[in-house]
Formats: C-alpha cells, structure tokens, sequence
C-alpha cells in the first residue's frame, strides 16, 4: 500500500512542471493571510524553491506536496509539513485547495488523512498542530474530524481586511507511539 495515495487523490513531490502552479497560489493576495504572506514572490524565486524541493524534511524543515486526483499529475493544492522539530517530534501542517470547485468534495479530508498517517507511521512523529483562523469554519471541522483539539486562541493574530482576527491553534497527538 502507497502511503500518499488514497482512494480518489494522491500526494506527490513538487516538480519543476509546477512552477505556475505554485506561482500562482503564492502570488493569490486572496489567501495570503492565511499563509502570513506579506508580499508577492516572483517566479525566479519560485523556480528556485523548486529546484531545492528535493531536500528532505530533515534538511529543509519542511515538506510540501502537492495535492492530485488519481487520474492526473496536475497539482489542484498543496499540503505542507512545517516548522519540522525533529528533536521534540512535531510539526505544523498547513492545507489549501486551489479552488471552489475542488473543495467541500472529500479531496481535503483524504489529502489530510494521508498526510497525517504518513507523519504518524514513516516520520514518526508525537504531534501535528494547525494555526487556523476561528472564522474559517471549513478547516476547523476538517481538522476536528481527524480529533485535531483546540488548545488555545491567539487574540488579534492577523491582521486581514482592515481588522485583527483571532486564530486557534489545535493539536493531534500520536498516542499509538511508543513512549
């Protein structure tokens, strides 16, 4: 059994192919207060990030994956492991699904739980935690229905549309690791 590859999706690594791709969702103001991003990226740095994508997660500290129905290679999102602390045996995990059409269909949920299961069974990691606006509703279900928990709220943590917004911070820990 492929461990990135569920029923209807599966994760793979970035490819130089993806450079629009990635451009374009870097560089989408839209949602860039989700990823704290502050200003645009060109595609030069980009195609640099993607030339260094090969590094694995001990080196780089982080893995991004993008996100592809079964039937093709084409990236429809990116899934990310971030801030990886291999000492203490975590990381962040980040989502985002490219667009409307493709999200509230079930791709998020499986591109999550394949992620999850990887962290958990081939990195062996103790705990995955997300950063999540409170009002994002979609990402705070999606997550709890893997047993993600809200530990604490960050008041005025971003600032988006001319106002400071709280985010929740929620964590799954591996209780099927050994002590």
């Amino acid at each position: 059994m492929m461990t990135l590859k569920g029923t209807n999706i599966h994760l793979r690594a970035l490819e130089p192919e993806d450079l629009e791709f990635v451009y374009n969702l870097e560089n989408d103001e839209s949602i860039w207060h989700v990823s704290n991003t502050q200003t645009p990226y060109s595609k030069f740095l980009i195609r640099q990030y993607l030339e260094n994508a090969h590094q694995d997660i001990f080196e780089a500290k982080q893995l991004r994956l993008a996100i592809c129905k079964n039937d093709t290679s084409e990236a429809i999102g990116l899934i990310d492991l971030f801030d990886f602390d291999p000492v203490n045996s975590r990381a962040g995990i980040g989502i985002l699904i490219q667009n409307e059409t493709n999200r509230g269909n079930g791709i998020g949920k499986e591109a999550l739980g394949l992620l999850i299961n990887y962290s958990f069974t081939q990195l062996q990691l103790h705990q995955l935690y997300a950063n999540i606006g409170v009002d994002n509703e979609a990402s705070l279900n999606l997550f709890a229905t893997f047993g993600f928990q809200k530990i604490g709220i960050k008041k005025d943590w971003i600032f988006h549309n001319n106002s400071y917004h709280d985010e929740a911070i929620y964590q799954l820990i591996n209780h099927q690791q050994l002590k």
